[in-house]
């Protein structure tokens, strides 16, 4: 088997590896948070959170393949158990199933923790010269500042 040379210094990629793999983690704790609000949502907004939660855990599901490809493309291996996602994610689980705008209000925190973890895997991998890992934190900052506004805004 051949080493990896991609133009990334190995110190630099391992550094890069671990700032997305707290991504991974963080992301992989929104789509099950999201997804257990959007089984469990009730109330008189039922059917507009219902059907936000089903499009936001949808595009949380690409977003962890997407992430997790990213890690092993840097030749690392990927977290993928409950216990490592618990250690690395920077959101906690919610216990009892909270009302419906207090589901908003914990995901809004969600998506906001995770645009705070993509600035640091920007940081780290514009640092390195890693065009394409500041390229996808980037891209999933966006989604998350736009989807963290659109959650706040159910609550004005």
């Amino acid at each position: 088997m051949s080493k990896i040379d991609i133009g990334i210094k190995e110190n630099d990629r391992l550094k890069i590896a671990e700032g997305l793999k707290s991504l991974l983690a963080d992301s992989y704790t929104l789509y099950l948070m999201t997804h257990n609000f959007h089984w469990n949502v009730e109330g008189p907004q039922f059917r507009e959170l219902h059907l936000m939660f089903e499009e936001q855990y949808t595009e949380l599901a690409l977003a962890v393949d997407e992430v997790a490809e990213r890690i092993r493309t840097l030749d690392v291996p990927a977290p993928g158990t409950y216990k490592e996602f618990a250690r690395l994610s920077s959101i906690k689980e919610v216990d009892g199933i909270p009302e419906g705008r207090k589901m908003v209000d914990i995901l809004t925190q969600g998506h906001e923790q995770i645009v705070k973890t993509c600035r640091e895997v920007v940081k780290l991998a514009q640092a390195a010269d890693d065009e394409s890992t500041a390229s996808l934190a980037s891209d999933r900052m966006r989604i998350h500042e736009k989807t963290a506004w659109m959650l706040r805004a159910l609550n004005k």
